[in-house]
């Protein structure tokens, strides 16, 4: 997976540098991209590289800039690394979630699952590919599917990086898993991780949400835990593989992204269930209505 790095150096009063670093994050979220880290002057923010799109950030960061403030970015190449190499070496303790599910890296030495078969252990070999459990929205997402009806239902995840979240899905007893992915190293992570977990009802495709035309039948559940960008071109595509009752999990955007996803579900007749939220990040469940 290839990304991006955009160094943001901000010039404001001391004073409004927290606010300023919020508002950069914002408005560069808007144009794509996924991560930040602040820095003395400023931010870095990551993007995928067939993400990045200059004028669209140019453009959001326009609209963001308070009185008196200005904003210059350079953009590099990030090194193609393993971008998970902190779960291996820094994050061995496993990850807790609702006192349900238990994330723990293949590498983990002190953990053994059969220490507490009343929990859903799910072992994840990241090998360049998002979704560890360590993340909010990851987070979020789990403990919204594990309040869910799962048991012999149809689900569909988006964006799948790890197959975390299509792993879970399985574990939970659905039926069947259809999981796609734009990047290649992560459909082949979600295979290799879903081999791991001895779980086999997972089909994974390569592509964006186009590649949904070519699966037959409709979803129960769809999970997406991408950026909002994607999320309100693609809810389109959603719509025609659900039916009436099924539900849509959203995740991966900020609080500010809230009502124009909730104002695109509504127009598409996805109903709000719920709103979660953590550190600023939100998860939505939809149920979809369709309209008369």
């Amino acid at each position: 997976m290839k990304y991006k790095s955009a160094e943001f150096k901000i010039t404001c009063d001391k004073g409004l540098m927290e606010i300023m670093r919020e508002l950069v994050a914002s408005a560069a979220g808007e144009a794509g991209f996924e991560a930040f880290e602040d820095t003395a002057t400023g931010c870095v923010g990551y993007v995928q590289d067939n993400v990045f799109d200059k004028d669209a950030l140019d453009k959001a960061l326009d609209d963001a800039l308070l009185p008196d403030t200005h904003v210059d970015y350079t953009i590099k190449d990030v090194e193609d690394k393993d971008w998970n190499a902190t779960w291996e070496s820094n994050h061995l303790a496993p990850v807790t979630i609702d006192d349900r599910v238990v994330i723990f890296s293949k590498n983990t030495t002190e953990f053994l699952p059969s220490d507490d078969p009343s929990k859903i252990h799910v072992c994840i070999d990241a090998k360049q590919a998002f979704g560890t459990g360590l993340h909010e929205t990851t987070q979020m997402v789990i403990s919204t599917l594990l309040k869910m009806p799962v048991i012999g239902k149809r689900v569909l995840d988006c964006g799948c990086g790890t197959g975390i979240l299509s792993i879970i899905a399985s574990k939970l007893g659905s039926k069947e898993v259809v999981a796609y992915d734009i990047d290649e190293w992560s459909v082949n992570n979600t295979r290799h991780n879903a081999e791991l977990n001895n779980v086999t009802n997972i089909d994974v495709y390569l592509g964006d949400a186009h590649i949904l035309s070519h699966v037959s039948g409709v979803f129960d559940i769809v999970m997406a835990n991408i950026n909002r960008n994607i999320l309100l071109h693609d809810m389109d595509i959603f719509q025609k593989v659900v039916v009436a009752g099924s539900l849509l999990i959203v995740s991966g955007f900020y609080e500010e992204d809230v009502p124009m996803l909730v104002d695109k579900g509504s127009s598409l007749g996805f109903q709000l269930v719920s709103d979660k939220s953590k550190d600023n990040w939100h998860c939505l469940m939809f149920q979809y209505v369709p309209k008369p």
